[in-house]
């Protein structure tokens, strides 16, 4: 098979792959020193930085043969698709030259399983090895770790990578049992904890060498199985607490045709991921516990983000004086993020806040105006129900194309 044609099947393979950025990777540059490539320590793999900058990563798979049966991916062994496998020395190749071509910043690299867990991280770590000691390889590198692998071989990887990742897939043991009865939690749990270690190892002892600078996260399937988003929260935060993640990704499940009968046949709602995201990082960077964004078992509403289903549900924090609540619950007002509820802490220790600072923010004025009271303002009536609130404030979902039965009617 044609490089081209193997390059097509695997980077298509890997589009399932979520948990893809670079944030927290260390700076390197080849500028005035031997070698190629650079990082620069934000996202990657066409995700947009703060700046507006667009950078790219060479995501691929090694390989999409499998010998797992996994009932939700459309690599497992038994799924009926094309079927391609690199070479450690093809990957090198891609990677430097599409580099050179000013195509990527960096290599995100995964694979089915071939042979064993050790064999195939072996070829993983082979790639990685080749990059960074032969070829001089400074860009960003993210590596799948195989939870299967021996040890020493996820320590290994850790030395030539800024990332390991180890996907956990779906959030309860039931679940995994019954869809991936060749994988095993406490399995991905071990090899979560041995990253953990290291990475503990090298916090504590500055000296000690290099072990994935950019930490270590995980990706969960979401729509596969029947668990709830409280299910789904509860298990993030769990392995954020127990493994020191820097990110759990979501990532709605994609049926594809001939499905098995063990998982659904219709995806969930796109806007459902991305409610996940939101909660994720409300809990990551506002201090939200899983339990108050969903209290109850459920999903998270689709028609409002969960920070304005929070208040909603916690009327009695506002209208909030801006001028006397701290910092952390002022970040908690619809309508403000982090920065600005700093910048707000600031002014007003130089003078006291008024409406018109909000709009020079450029604050969701219409979100934020039911919540707030400032030197100048107090909503008209601070009595409304939240469930008019919610009615006048609920965004319109957008609507996911039916790919397959568009082409089933054509």
């Amino acid at each position: 098979m044609e490089l081209t044609d193997k390059l097509e099947i695997l980077a298509d393979a890997a589009k399932y792959d979520a948990s893809c950025a670079s944030s927290g990777a260390p700076r390197r540059s080849s500028e005035g020193k031997d070698g190629i490539g650079a990082t620069n320590g934000m996202g990657i793999c066409h995700s947009y930085t703060p700046d507006g900058r667009c950078v790219s990563l060479l995501k691929i798979l090694l390989t999409n043969f499998c010998v797992y049966d996994c009932q939700y991916c459309v690599n497992r062994r038994t799924s009926n698709v094309p079927r391609a496998r690199f070479s450690v020395d093809e990957v090198v190749k891609l990677t430097v030259d599409f580099y050179l071509r000013n195509y990527i910043d960096g290599l995100f690299l995964s694979s089915g399983i071939i042979q064993s867990a050790d064999y195939t991280m072996e070829q993983l770590v082979a790639i990685a090895r080749q990059l960074r000691e032969v070829h001089n390889f400074r860009g960003y590198i993210h590596l799948k770790t195989i939870p299967d692998a021996d040890a020493a071989l996820i320590a290994a990887a850790g030395k030539y990578a800024d990332r390991l990742s180890v996907n956990i897939e779906l959030p309860t043991e039931g679940s995994i049992t019954r869809l991936a009865p060749e994988k095993s939690v406490h399995t991905i749990k071990l090899a979560m904890g041995a990253i953990r270690r290291k990475l503990d190892e090298k916090a504590q002892e500055p000296r000690a060498p290099k072990f994935a600078p950019a930490g270590q996260s995980t990706q969960m399937i979401v729509g596969a199985d029947t668990s709830d988003d409280q299910t789904i929260l509860n298990t993030a935060e769990t392995l954020y607490g127990s493994y020191k993640l820097k990110r759990v990704y979501y990532s709605a499940f994609s049926p594809i045709p001939q499905s098995p009968d063990s998982v659904p046949l219709a995806p969930p709602p796109m806007q459902r991921e991305h409610r996940l995201y939101q909660a994720d990082f409300l809990m990551r960077g506002y201090g939200f516990n899983a339990a108050e964004l969903l209290p109850a078992a459920g999903n998270l509403a689709l028609d409002i983000d969960p920070k304005l289903a929070w208040a909603l549900a916690h009327r009695e924090h506002f209208p909030m004086d801006l001028n006397m609540a701290e910092e952390a619950m002022i970040a908690r007002v619809p309508g403000i993020g982090l920065r600005n509820a700093k910048r707000l802490v600031d002014l007003r220790r130089l003078r006291r806040i008024r409406y018109a600072d909000l709009t020079r923010l450029r604050c969701s004025m219409k979100k934020i105006a039911p919540f707030i009271v400032t030197a100048d303002y107090r909503p008209a009536s601070d009595t409304t129900a939240s469930e008019v609130l919610r009615r006048s404030m609920a965004e319109h979902s957008p609507r996911q194309l039916e790919l397959w039965a568009q082409l089933q009617a054509a």
